[in-house]
C-alpha cells in the first residue's frame, strides 16, 4: 500500500507513525524528531513505545514549515504554537487567532517585496552610485546622510535628509 493510500484511510486508533507523517509532509524522520525535541509537537508512545501523532500533526509540522521558510526561529514558531489548545485538534478559529501574529508582518514583507521588484532596477539609495539616475535620486551619496544600507528600499525617500 502506497504512502497516499495509508493516509487517505480513516485515523487509526493508535495515531500515525512518523513514516506516515513524513511522507504526508514531506519532512525528513529526523527533522520529525528534531521538532519534537524543540517542544513544537509533542507525539504520544503507544504501548511498545513508538512514537505516535495526531493527524492535527500535520497542520503543525505544516505551519512550522512555512514559518521557518518566512524566516521564523524556532522559538518564534514555539511562542506561536504554545497559543495552540493542549488536549484537542485545533479549530479553523485558532489557527486564524494564531494567523493574527503574522499578518502585519506579512503585509510589510510584501509591501517590502514588491518595492524591490518595482525598483531595484534604479536607484536604491544604496551609495554605490553605478547608475545615471543615481545622480538625480542620490547625488553625492545624500542617501547615506540617513544610515547604512539601501536607503530608498528601507523606507527613506529620494530627496528626503
Amino acid at each position: 500500500m502506497s504512502a497516499n493510500n495509508t493516509l487517505r484511510r480513516p485515523l487509526r486508533k493508535d495515531g500515525l507513525t512518523i513514516g506516515e507523517i513524513a511522507g504526508r509532509t514531506g519532512l525528513a524522520v529526523s527533522a520529525i524528531r528534531y521538532y519534537e525535541s524543540e517542544g513544537l509537537i509533542t507525539p504520544w508512545r503507544n504501548d511498545s513505545g513508538q512514537r505516535r501523532f495526531e493527524r492535527a500533526d500535520i497542520r503543525r509540522l505544516s505551519f512550522i514549515m512555512i514559518a521557518q521558510g518566512l524566516g521564523a526561529s524556532i522559538a518564534e514558531i514555539r511562542a506561536q504554537l504554545v497559543r495552540l489548545p493542549k488536549g484537542r485538534t485545533p479549530t479553523a478559529g485558532d489557527w486564524r487567532r494564531l494567523s493574527e501574529h503574522y499578518r502585519a508582518d506579512l503585509d510589510r514583507r510584501i509591501a517590502q517585496l514588491e518595492k524591490l521588484r518595482n525598483d531595484l532596477d534604479g536607484c536604491i539609495g544604496c551609495g554605490c552610485l553605478s547608475l545615471e539616475r543615481c545622480s538625480l535620486y542620490n547625488p553625492g551619496d545624500r542617501a547615506g546622510g540617513n544610515g547604512p544600507g539601501p536607503r530608498y528600499l528601507l523606507g527613506d525617500s529620494p530627496g528626503r535628509d
